[in-house]
């Protein structure tokens, strides 16, 4: 699998990473094989949470046969000092490690969370220290609205910014702006949603029982999607948190190539007529 810079961290990333919750409320057993078959079939790449079930209790025995050869990333949703620093030791002591490659503020969406995390007592202070003693290397965040995006940029020089860049958003307007302020500010930028597809209906049966939105899951729906999203100016993409969608995404990244233009303008017309999951 093509790998690619994350951005000037020096770190040369798969094109595919896999997502913690991908894992979540499986047996161990199922959690190795399927971090065994990641990691041959070229994806260097971890992203992980604690509000992904047990998906770092799961990870962290997987990955540890691995972990001097992958670049393992990390999140947290507390906002303040206290609860940070300790979900940092409980996520280190989980995934059995002494040091995260990558940590993240997880999910901002308001101005207020930043303004939080920024704040005397705030994130940021447990971020910051954790990076100077060598518990993390990097820093960034995942946001899923532009405002918090361009907010934290403008507060800090993050390493590597987490967005939802997918075609049905961006064609309606949604990442574009995000995409060329992370590449104006040096952040390195990684990709989530891109085979998001649309909201679910509010009545009936979800298939996909851990996205909480409807995914493309047709194998040239995942193609175009994946690919389009790997044709933007970033380094990787997680897909969706299933297994088997995992394993179809993996088959496009092992064959990446950019879009074409037929593919590109049939993209465009078809995120006209679908409902976007964002904003």
């Amino acid at each position: 699998m093509q790998r690619r810079a994350l951005g000037k961290t020096g770190e040369q990333l798969s094109l595919l990473g896999l997502g913690g919750i991908t894992v979540s409320g499986l047996g161990q057993e199922e959690v190795n094989r399927v971090v065994a078959e990641a990691v041959d079939r070229g994806v260097n790449y971890f992203d992980v949470a604690p509000s992904y079930g047990d998906a770092e209790e799961r990870m962290g025995p997987a990955l540890q046969p691995y972990r001097s050869r992958i670049f393992l990333a990390c999140k947290t949703t507390e906002r303040e000092k206290e609860g940070a620093a300790k979900e940092l030791e409980n996520s280190l002591r989980a995934l059995r490690t002494d040091h995260l490659d990558l940590y993240q503020l997880h999910g901002l969406i308001a101005l207020e969370e930043v303004e939080k995390v920024f704040g005397p007592g705030g994130a940021m202070e447990v971020f910051q220290k954790a990076k100077q003693v060598g518990k993390v290397r990097h820093l960034g965040f995942s946001a899923h609205t532009e405002e918090a995006a361009a907010e934290a940029m403008k507060r800090f020089d993050f390493d590597s910014i987490l967005f939802p860049f997918n075609f049905v958003c961006w064609y309606r307007g949604f990442g574009p702006r995000t995409l060329e302020l992370a590449k104006s500010k040096g952040a390195a930028r990684l990709a989530l949603k891109s085979m998001a597809q649309t909201p679910w209906p509010e009545q009936g049966e979800r298939k996909w029982g851990k996205c909480w939105y409807q995914p493309f899951d047709q194998p040239e729906q995942v193609d175009l999607a994946l690919r389009w999203t790997l044709s933007q100016d970033l380094t990787a993409a997680l897909p969706p948190g299933e297994v088997d969608l995992f394993r179809m995404a993996l088959s496009v990244a092992e064959k990446f190539y950019p879009l074409s233009i037929e593919e590109v303008d049939q993209l465009r017309a078809m995120a006209k007529t679908i409902k976007p999951i964002l904003p």
